[in-house]
């Protein structure tokens, strides 16, 4: 019971994310006890041995191939006459050879009478090293196993030694990649064929490794057909110098089987696949050479590889976690690439079969699972923080949500609230399902402002909208961008209130009041209910100054503490000091001034002007950037002419019908550019004026979605 705790206490403690890593770890389990993965495994073995290439065999292998020239040559039909393998043997055995190994089955009596089974026989015997094949089958009848033993004649195996020549082809895909040293034979194991004449050769004086203490062996090929030496049949028979010269089978194990296609004995290999398979001699002469070598190839324990892709499956989900989908991915690659290296370089030097593509499903499984869970999660995260985040500042936040970025911490922001004026009343006299439309448009239209000028909506109080700034990430211009933002928000609730003028009659107005202090900004409230928002000493002011905009008849009010860091970025006037809620000492405010963007609109101008300073004549030649019936902004000013300096204004060319005069005073600056409020304006230069603003408006919208 104690350890069911513990085992409960510990998978509390997993971090959730990395559930899908778990998950694919289980999976991929699973699938290596379905067998599912053995495929893939095989595929990478053989891809293995395609790397490495042909290897030059060193045990003294020599094959005698039955061919389609041997029938032609020798003029025979198969199957030849046992007396011509006789007289075959007998040339061998002459040159004294380790072994003779015959891959042929002599199970049923010759149909040319029993002299011929003698001769062979007495050839077996005389040469007394020969290994003959042997091949029992298994079949299930029903309920009965049916055993047939395919054992040569005693006639001819009196003399020799049999062993079974049986070759294990992979239920996968029917490839031969393993050896049996061992083969059952009714109720017996026996040594296999190669096993045999391994143990014939070393008796005989042959240096090889000893054989390993295993049921079958992961044949090491050396390479395609005829990478080891072939004789063909009629010439080792004839004995014909120039290919067979005397001697040539000497302290050789000799190999005799078919090679033809016609005789059938082919199987798929490493090296030898599709309409490409290798003799099953020459399979045979690689189990040997494995076997007198010692090279066998050593696959790792499938449990250990089981645990490695179980633990590659949690390294995937790890490097999601750790550096996001992409650079994960690059990594989780170079990590592939490099187990991949290492697996092949074990394989080359070792002999040692990683059995790697467990590990790989293991690693792209955890990979996959955990960028598909984060993806998820991601768009239920941005579906739930949309509220408060602009898109830009969206995709920040979630893409360092491990960051704390959003943990509640102490910083300097700027609180804007804005509320529209006479709501209450304005509510009385329309109808609720009006009133929701209405404010449904005013809220969306105020929310996209704030997003734009990089803000976050804190939250909604009925038609009251509190927004913050330099939260969640730094911003330099914070205090600046909640003032731009209060601006707009005058020039769109103008644009509103036309619409709900026109249709209902109503208008409607709003103020804003900003302060800039430091508060706790964070996810606060309760656990099932937590809300991105901002608690402290300067939150509470800036909602205190906003009713003030109605009392001072200004729009926009900022706090002193927010004047600093606006100074002389836009028009101000001084409203005084007051006291407010909350606060013992009076707190200085001040009304920003809109320029045009109050209830003019604006169209872009590109022209020339010419200011000239009222009082000591100094001038200069600026361009325009846009006009409206309020006023211009300009680029190009001196940089030593400041807000509130009046100026005599001339603009030529451009959209303009004709020159506009007028005179001014500079309201706001940065930079070089500057905004200039029309104070008087020439009769006959204000038509040019509307003329020029009516045909930009018109362009715009021609020029719209």
């Amino acid at each position: 019971m104690l350890r069911l705790r513990r085992l409960g206490a510990l998978w509390k403690q997993l971090p959730f994310r990395y559930l899908p890593g778990l998950l694919g770890a289980v999976a991929v389990i699973l699938l290596v006890a379905l067998g599912a993965l053995e495929g893939l495994e095989y595929w990478s073995l053989e891809k293995f041995f395609e790397l490495r290439g042909s290897v030059q065999p060193t045990a003294p292998i020599v094959i005698v191939a039955i061919d389609e020239s041997s029938f032609i040559e020798l003029n025979q039909q198969w199957p030849f006459p046992r007396a011509m393998h006789a007289e075959l043997l007998r040339k061998i055995a002459a040159d004294r050879p380790l072994a003779i190994g015959i891959d042929l089955i002599f199970d049923v009596p010759s149909s040319r009478g029993e002299a011929d089974d003698v001769a062979l026989g007495e050839a077996v015997t005389a040469a007394g090293n020969v290994v003959l094949g042997a091949a029992p089958k298994y079949e299930n009848r029903g309920f009965v196993e049916q055993f047939d033993a395919n054992m040569p004649l005693p006639i001819i195996r009196k003399g020799g030694v049999v062993g079974p020549v049986n070759l294990e082809q992979d239920a996968v895909d029917g490839h031969v990649r393993r050896a049996p040293l061992r083969v059952r034979v009714a109720d017996e194991r026996v040594p296999g064929f190669d096993a045999q004449l391994y143990q014939m050769a070393v008796k005989r004086g042959l240096p090889a490794e000893p054989l390993p203490d295993t049921r079958s062996v992961l044949i090491n090929f050396n390479g395609p057909p005829r990478t080891f030496p072939w004789i063909l049949y009629y010439r080792a028979i004839k004995g014909e110098d120039e290919f067979v010269p005397k001697g040539f089978f000497r302290d050789k194990i000799v190999l005799i089987g078919p090679t033809s296609d016609v005789l059938h004995d082919f199987f798929p290999t490493a090296f030898a696949r599709g309409a490409e398979q290798m003799p099953g001699v020459e399979i045979h002469a690689n189990v040997l050479e494995t076997y007198i070598r010692g090279n066998r190839i050593r696959e790792v324990p499938a449990w250990i590889a089981t645990v490695m892709a179980a633990g590659a499956a949690l390294v995937g989900a790890a490097l999601v976690i750790r550096l996001h989908a992409a650079r994960a991915f690059a990594t989780a690659a170079l990590l592939w690439i490099v187990l991949t290296i290492f697996a092949y370089v074990g394989f080359l030097y070792l002999d040692v079969w990683m059995r790697g593509m467990a590990g790989t499903m293991g690693l792209g499984l955890g990979y996959i699972a955990t960028v598909i869970e984060n993806f998820v999660r991601e768009q239920r995260e941005k579906r739930r923080l949309s509220q408060f985040f602009s898109p830009e500042v969206l995709r920040e936040v979630v893409r360092h949500r491990d960051d704390n970025s959003l943990g509640s911490t102490r910083r300097l922001v700027t609180v804007l609230f804005s509320d529209i004026r006479g709501f209450t009343t304005l509510s009385e006299r329309l109808e609720p399902e009006q009133v929701a439309e209405m404010l449904r448009e005013y809220l969306t239209e105020m929310t996209e402002i704030v997003f734009r000028h990089g803000g976050t909506v804190d939250k909604y109080i009925g038609d009251c909208v509190m927004a913050l700034y330099n939260a969640p990430f730094p911003d330099a211009d914070h205090a600046v961008k909640a003032v731009r933002t209060g601006l707009e928000f005058q020039e769109k609730t103008l644009e509103v209130s036309r619409r709900w003028e026109e249709k209902l009659g109503v208008q409607i107005r709003n103020g804003v009041g900003i302060n800039t202090g430091e508060a706790v900004v964070g996810f606060l409230g309760s656990r099932k209910r937590p809300a991105y928002t901002a608690i402290g000493d300067a939150v509470n002011l800036a909602a205190r100054l906003e009713p003030l905009t109605k009392d001072h008849g200004a729009s926009i009010i900022i706090s002193e503490y927010t004047h600093e860091h606006v100074k002389g970025r836009f028009p101000t006037r001084p409203l005084g000091e007051v006291t407010v809620k909350g606060k013992l000492l009076p707190v200085k405010i001040y009304g920003i001034v809109p320029a045009s963007v109050r209830k003019h609109p604006r169209v872009a101008l590109d022209a020339a002007a010419t200011l000239t300073v009222v009082g000591d004549g100094q001038s200069c030649r600026v361009r325009t950037a846009d006009i409206s019936e309020g006023g211009l902004a300009v680029t190009g000013v001196p940089t030593d002419w400041e807000v509130g300096r009046k100026l005599g204004i001339r603009v030529d060319g451009g959209a303009l019908s004709r020159p506009i005069l007028a005179e001014g005073t500079i309201v706001s600056r940065r930079g070089g550019a500057a905004g200039v409020q029309f104070t008087t304006v020439d009769d006959g230069s204000k038509p040019a004026i509307a003329d020029c603003v009516a045909r930009g408006r018109e362009t715009a919208l021609d020029d719209g979605p």
